[in-house]
């Protein structure tokens, strides 16, 4: 059976699992359209919003969090793992506001935590090339980039820690 996200705190993060009703106020989070130079696409709309966040918490294996400063409750951006066959596909996003203050790298280190201790410890990331951002993420989270490529993206995988 797989896992269902729960409540996670880290130092200065609250991960609240993702709720449809979320879609309100994460237009605002998601509204720079710089943050999708990489990824393509463009700010979606609260209806957009509205109707990916039905998707996604319906499925079961998308886990999805987002993350509200602990001090003030202002939402920062989301973490999402995808649980596949052998590892859980993990991605983050952080307002274009909010970048560069370790809020990414703090949030995916407390889903991966809880993940381990839910059983999960293969852990991988696809990253485009040129995202320095997203690539120091990886990084200090201890992923490896990978000769692998899927749709233009490097392969970053997370080198599994012994577990009893």
């Amino acid at each position: 059976m797989r896992p269902t996200p729960q409540q996670l705190t880290s130092e200065r993060l609250t991960l609240e699992p993702l709720r449809v009703d979320h879609s309100a106020e994460m237009v605002a989070v998601l509204a720079d359209p710089t943050m999708y130079e990489f990824t393509g696409g463009e700010p979606p709309s609260e209806a957009d919003l509205t109707a990916r966040y039905r998707r996604q918490t319906a499925h079961d294996g998308w886990l999805n969090w987002i993350l509200r400063l602990r001090s003030t409750g202002e939402t920062v951006g989301t973490v999402q793992a995808t649980l596949g066959v052998d590892a859980a596909e993990l991605a983050w996003v952080v307002s274009s506001r909010f970048r560069g203050a370790g809020y990414a790298q703090e949030g995916t280190a407390a889903a991966i935590a809880w993940l381990r201790a839910n059983g999960i410890h293969s852990f991988r990331a696809h990253i485009h090339p040129d995202h320095a951002g997203s690539k120091a993420v990886a990084a200090r989270l201890g992923f490896e980039p990978t000769t692998c490529i899927r749709n233009g993206e490097v392969r970053w995988e997370l080198p599994p820690r012994c577990h009893n």
